[in-house]
């Protein structure tokens, strides 16, 4: 099998996997050396559901010794499969890098052999470009679960973001989904890359070129749809996550059926992608708002109103707490009003030492009025001519717009192997653009 037909099917293998983030890590070029990772982000391109794309996203190998049903590279389904040796992961790269394809590495694996053998072989690869390469871009690495504790050490030495997948949000689903794995074996390297991230903080307090380790930290990813966990078990499960492993990110993914399996939705089922966009809405307000998972969610009504984002539907529920007077809420308070973000809540603390605020003024600001206008007030009044019913309250925070976005029939990651203009390139052509060094 050649390069080309290796590299179709382990970027297509690796699409299902959107935990990958290029942000958080600060590291500047220099003479002699490739590349260079931009803590604000260096990701330029994103396809349609808003996956980052800039980043090189393959797999070492699709094959896998797992069995997990939701998993298009499980054991038992009937898939091509193909594997890179570390030196063509890192010539590959290269050669992307080098035509300005990609800025970056996202790399994780099938399951080869056995836990420790594939983590080996992804520390090879990354050796490569970081020592061999003098590679100083981004590069995300997926830990696998099971690793050795001083293997998964030395692959956080070489990677700026890692990740541990926990897929499933409850031990039930794991084990009739993915019978090879248990929480505690995802659970157990995420403790390990927290203890070894805080332990580096420390050496570089003491020592200014002690190595990095994760300096962008560790994300993971939940699938969302492919049980029946409720929107409250994953928020909960998450600011759990958040507290205790100190994560970058969650990311949510909407389970799409790939695979047949009587314990999943069936081929036909659509992927629950407004479902997904709710859970990282409620998200932010976890990490940026001050909300608890039990403000948002409860065992009474465990899941978020499509119609509503979480925040307005929070609000509608506790009437009792608006108006907010913008000019002297505090800036807990005014966070938790619909059309008010944090730059927005920000702005009003600033501007209001200067003077009173009004309407128009919080319009210059960046506040939604169209949301803002039911719960807050300015100078004591409500807006002028203002009728606040249930029915105008609920239509005009119902986004119709919104719920037709995110009910397109196909959205799809955006692939490196577009027919179209493979077919308008010539052949010489077509061969100088994807010839690979190894």
């Amino acid at each position: 099998m050649d390069m080309m037909e290796k590299l179709e099917i382990l970027t297509e293998s690796a699409k299902y996997d959107v935990a990958c983030t290029s942000s958080g890590s600060q590291r500047s070029g220099q003479a002699g050396s490739l590349g260079n990772a931009v803590s604000f982000g260096i990701c330029h391109s994103f396809a349609a559901d808003g996956r980052c794309i800039s980043l090189l996203k393959v797999l070492m190998t699709n094959g896998c010794i797992y069995d997990c049903a939701y998993c298009i590279n499980r054991k038992s389904n009937p898939v091509r499969r193909a594997a890179f040796t570390p030196q063509e992961i890192a010539d590959i790269t290269m050669q992307f890098y080098r035509r300005n394809y990609i800025e970056g590495l996202f790399l994780s694996s099938g399951i080869m052999r056995s836990p420790d053998y594939t983590t080996e072989q992804l520390i090879a690869a990354l050796e490569l470009l970081r020592n061999e390469y003098q590679f100083r871009g981004y590069i995300h690495v997926k830990a696998i679960p099971g690793a050795d504790d001083a293997l998964l050490s030395r692959l956080g030495m070489l990677a700026d973001r890692m990740s541990v997948n926990i897929e499933l949000p409850s031990q039930e689903s794991l084990r009739k989904l993915a019978p090879d794995k248990s929480k505690q074996s995802i659970l157990q390297p995420m403790g390990l890359i927290t203890n070894k991230i805080t332990e580096n903080s420390t050496e570089l307090v003491k020592y200014k070129h002690a190595p990095h380790f994760a300096p962008a930290g560790q994300s993971t990813q939940m699938i969302i749809g492919a049980t029946p966990d409720t929107d409250y078990q994953i928020l909960n499960l998450t600011e759990g996550l958040y507290k205790k492993y100190k994560l970058k990110r969650i990311f949510y993914s909407a389970y799409t059926p790939v695979v047949e399996d009587s314990l999943l939705p069936s081929l036909d089922t659509k992927p629950p992608l407004l479902r997904e966009h709710r859970l990282y809405q409620a998200d932010w307000l976890l990490r940026f708002y001050g909300f608890e998972a039990k403000e948002l969610l409860d065992e009474a009504a465990p899941n978020f109103n499509p119609l509503l984002d979480p925040k307005c539907s929070w609000a509608i529920n506790h009437r009792e707490q608006f108006p907010v007077e913008v000019n002297r809420a505090p800036y807990e308070m005014l966070l938790r009003v619909p059309g008010i973000g944090v730059r927005s809540a920000q702005r009003i603390i600033k501007a209001r030492r200067a003077g009173t605020l009004d309407f128009h003024a919080l319009k210059k600001l960046g506040v939604v009025l169209k949301r803002a206008q039911f719960f807050i007030t300015c100078k004591g009044r409500p807006l002028e001519g203002l009728k606040v019913g249930e029915h105008t309250l609920l239509r005009s925070l119902m986004s119709g717009q919104e719920l037709a976005k995110f009910q397109q029939p196909e959205i799809e990651q955006l692939s490196f192997f577009d027919d179209s203009y493979l077919a308008a390139l010539p052949e010489a052509g077509r061969a100088a653009s994807f010839s690979y060094g190894g």
